[in-house]
């Protein structure tokens, strides 16, 4: 009997393993934010467009959008308030300017800092790179993007753009999401990281 017993529990584990579908993406951030994407405690997602999400849609991974950016920091700048999609404000300086080259141009942006963010666990060092560009309204959101950054030992920094993510307001207008300030634009198309979300 035991060793029945034992056979059905293993039919069991096999069987739902292979039900279990596997996480679609390229890398592994990509497969990291599908997970994230399909998990009801973290996704921004609305159930009816949880209810049968399987995978953001990307560009295809450009080694040639992972630049080396020199970082001037900016220790005397003053907190803002940074207007969002919703009444909230969010309280920011900003923290200094990355100069790179990508597609053949030079460009300049500012990294920003949160007051409230950089007291919370895990957050101390956060950096926060919101982006327009050209594709924004065509083949990425409209409002632009954002890619997530850590304060660097020195004064270099990688910036990938196939890490370029949606704010959540892309998915959900509940949420509050930072407006990129106009001096974030880049005159060129960034065909990297996520694309527009199609809620259909």
């Amino acid at each position: 009997m035991k060793i029945v017993f034992s056979f059905l529990v293993l039919f069991i584990v096999i069987s739902c393993a292979q039900n279990k579908e596997p996480l679609l993406g390229e890398t592994e951030w990509q497969r990291q934010q599908n997970a994230d994407f399909k998990d009801a405690s973290k996704s921004p997602l609305k159930a009816k467009d949880r209810k049968n999400f399987k995978t953001l849609d990307f560009f295809p991974v450009d080694s040639s959008a992972i630049v080396k950016a020199t970082l001037k920091r900016t220790p005397d700048s003053d907190w803002f308030l940074m207007q969002t999609t919703t009444d909230r404000v969010s309280n920011e300086r900003v923290y200094g300017i990355i100069t790179f080259e990508l597609q053949g141009k030079t460009f300049e942006l500012s990294v920003y800092q949160g007051q409230d963010l950089m007291t919370q666990e895990g957050f101390e060092d956060y950096l926060f790179l919101p982006f327009i560009d050209h594709t924004n309204g065509e083949t990425t959101y409209g409002g632009g993007r954002y890619i997530d950054l850590r304060i660097p030992e020195n004064d270099t920094m990688i910036i990938d753009f196939n890490k370029a993510y949606n704010p959540y307001c892309a998915y959900d207008e509940k949420y509050s999401c930072p407006i990129v300030p106009r001096n974030n634009y880049l005159d060129i198309e960034v065909k990297a990281g996520v694309q527009a979300f199609n809620k259909n």
